[in-house]
């Protein structure tokens, strides 16, 4: 009887000893809940990516920057967003079954070389393309300008005769003092101009 019950109490430790390194192995569960804030600290950070890797579960967090996930002790947790540095934390234990954690992300400044951009490899093909080029003919330009068709509309477009070049500069000079305090009146808009011409044509 004595042995049986020793047997039976070995049976019941060896039992007891697998079932603890079993639980060890597999992991204390948490429910981590926590806060994503920005560099600043105050700020909350939505759709910030919280997951773990080794397992592929994980979540992201709402508009005020919160998330809840049931992790495992010791586990990795990974937590990132574009622009940001990504976080690495290790789940520490706690002595209840609810861990409550605020993250703070940092910004990812990146700094790029400063690249010139020209159309010209070098210098020296620079060089080689500007005494390469071909400069337009300058008396082939002005003598197409200048023919005799081009002259006399010139001429016609402005009164050459000494009189008629005074008037041209009163009228333009009274149409600008005109314009200047508001625009310029339309006599086919004028009713009494209308009035006057109607009556005109009753006395004929």
């Amino acid at each position: 009887m004595q042995k049986l019950r020793l047997s039976g109490l070995i049976l019941m430790l060896l039992v007891v000893a697998v079932s603890g390194s079993f639980a060890q192995k597999k992991g204390k569960i948490l429910q981590l809940t926590g806060v994503v804030v920005a560099q600043d600290g105050l700020t909350q950070m939505p759709g910030v990516h919280v997951f773990v890797p080794k397992y592929g579960r994980g979540t992201s967090t709402n508009i005020y920057g919160y998330f809840t996930l049931p992790v495992v002790v010791g586990e990795e947790l990974v937590i990132s967003s574009v622009g940001y540095v990504k976080q690495r934390f290790i789940i520490p234990d706690s002595p209840t079954d609810h861990l409550n954690m605020m993250f703070r992300m940092m910004v990812d400044t990146t700094y790029l070389d400063n690249i010139n951009i020209t159309p010209y490899l070098s210098e020296r093909m620079f060089k080689e393309a500007i005494l390469a080029m071909e400069l337009p003919d300058r008396n082939k330009i002005i003598g197409g300008r200048l023919d005799g068709a081009a002259l006399s509309s010139m001429l016609g477009a402005v009164p050459y005769d000494a009189s008629l070049n005074a008037r041209y500069y009163f009228d333009q000079q009274f149409y600008y003092q005109q314009n200047s305090y508001g625009p310029r009146t339309n006599p086919f808009l004028n009713p009494f101009n209308w009035a006057n011409f109607i009556k005109s044509l009753k006395k004929k």
